[in-house]
């Protein structure tokens, strides 16, 4: 049950970070205002996602493991 758990946390941590990676691009690609408003911000919340991911899936480790 616990595998399923990490899993499912592990998948939904990297699909958070896959989908604002996107945006991030998509929004440095497009430029103009746009670009200037949102792609840094959003690559920062990339950052901020993945420093989340990577503590919430070392404490999970810790304490699920068997």
């Amino acid at each position: 049950m616990s595998e399923l758990i990490f899993n499912f946390v592990g998948f939904t941590l990297l699909g958070a970070v896959a989908i604002v990676l996107v945006m991030g691009i998509y929004t440095l690609f497009k430029g103009g205002k746009t670009s200037k408003k949102y792609s840094n911000k959003l690559m920062q919340l990339r950052v901020l996602l993945q420093f989340i991911a990577i503590i919430v899936l070392v404490l999970m480790a810790y304490f699920l493991k068997d």
